[in-house]
């Protein structure tokens, strides 16, 4: 490899692993572009959409289904709309969840990457690939990006992972079965899911099983918008999600999509700024920065909160996925704030009675699958790697 978890460790790859078409991954390339490949494959079985996700430090940014583009997204990108079954469509709404988590993603794609997707991929910040295959032409432009540095691997999507998974921490190994319970058989009949609200959720299951725990996945419409993962209090978890869910729907208010073009800014750094001005997290100097570029009224409905309450009011029917119980009814609380209309946890806890009693009270559909989705083990079972001069194999 390049270099293991970081540039002064090395690593080599002794086993198993994706084609590698073009570029020289890292230890975190390989483990980004493993578990996102194995996260949209799941997704497609589940769904029968295709499906992406924008992977970073081994979890995700944004996944998606395919699906209709809105005009925020297609404006953002500067984007024809394509299709709404493509995987370029689904690459966008999976990109547009986060995009500042996205800048330098690992892309991953659960069908063969096309031309007009390739195209695309070009044009932004983002590290690798991974896709089950590449259609004619397409890997000579890949290879082309970032002056062939750009990763591009090849998935097998017919692969079995092993039944069983090893992992080796500071002398000590421990195995265990790879979790593969059939997410579709622990979410219940229930004509409350139905349609789009059961895929929501099966791909909030999907996305949870992938990222860091602790976790929750807040998904509208197909697409993950809000991901919270890696915090030790839940409630954090489901805070940090719901505010990139309140940012993604600000994205969306005419203010922020109407603020002026400035000459010679970068598509990266104007979304950046947009970011900042919905979600009202500017530092003093950004204030004054962004005053100097915008103009003083845009400075000046910045600093005005009603606006924003009065829009995120009007958001709804998104669906929170944890992978753990929910302990306590703050949980519920602060989810109900950003439009959550079902939630989908393992119950169990000694206050699920009270989480359930919340939910009632805010209008919130309570699903208890009695499957925790937690995730501690950062690699694919497939992949094995050993950092030179270590007994051991790394995780």
């Amino acid at each position: 490899m390049r270099y293991g978890t970081n540039p002064h460790q090395a690593a080599e790859l002794i086993a198993g692993g994706p084609t590698v078409l073009s570029g020289e991954p890292s230890l975190i390339n390989y483990l980004d572009a493993l578990n996102a490949f194995a996260l949209v494959r799941e997704a497609d079985a589940l769904t029968g959409r295709a499906a992406a996700a924008s992977f970073k430090h081994v979890s995700p940014a944004g996944a998606a289904l395919a699906g209709e583009i809105d005009a925020t997204t297609a404006e953002t990108w500067g984007v024809r709309v394509p299709a709404d079954d493509s995987v370029l469509a689904a690459y966008l709404r999976a990109r547009d969840a986060d995009p500042k988590s996205s800048f330098g993603d690992v892309v991953a794609l659960s069908r063969p990457v096309d031309g007009e997707t390739a195209d695309f991929l070009r044009t932004v910040i983002c590290d690798a690939v991974i896709a089950p295959g590449f259609e004619p032409g397409v890997l000579e432009l890949l290879r082309q990006k970032k002056s062939g540095r750009f990763l591009v691997f090849e998935a097998d999507s017919t692969m079995q992972p092993p039944a069983r998974e090893q992992r080796n921490v500071l002398g000590a190994t421990i195995v265990q079965d790879r979790d593969a319970a059939d997410l579709a058989a622990a979410l219940p009949a229930n004509p409350l899911l139905a349609g789009r609200t059961r895929e929501d959720a099966l791909l909030g299951m999907a996305a949870a099983r992938y990222t860091q725990s602790n976790s929750v996945v807040a998904v509208k419409d197909g697409a993950a918008i809000g991901i919270g993962a890696g915090q030790q209090r839940r409630v954090d978890c489901v805070r940090l999600a719901g505010s990139k869910v309140g940012v993604w729907w600000l994205r969306r208010h005419p203010s922020v999509r109407e603020l002026p073009v400035i000459a010679g800014m970068r598509r990266q750094d104007r979304l950046n700024w947009q970011i900042r001005f919905a979600g009202h997290e500017m530092t003093r100097g950004q204030r004054d920065t962004f005053c100097g570029l915008f103009g003083r009224g845009a400075r000046e409905l910045y600093d005005e909160p009603s606006w924003r309450q009065t829009w995120t009011d009007k958001l709804h029917g998104v669906t929170l996925v944890s992978d753990g119980y929910l302990p306590f009814r703050d949980n519920v609380e602060h989810a109900a704030e950003y439009g959550v209309a079902t939630i989908i946890e393992p119950g169990g806890s000694a206050r699920t009675g009270e989480v359930v009693d919340a939910a009632r009270e805010h209008g919130i559909t309570h699903v208890q699958t009695g499957l925790r989705l937690f995730r501690h083990w950062t690699r694919h079972a497939a992949v094995v790697v050993s950092a030179r001069g270590l007994a051991t194999t790394s995780g």
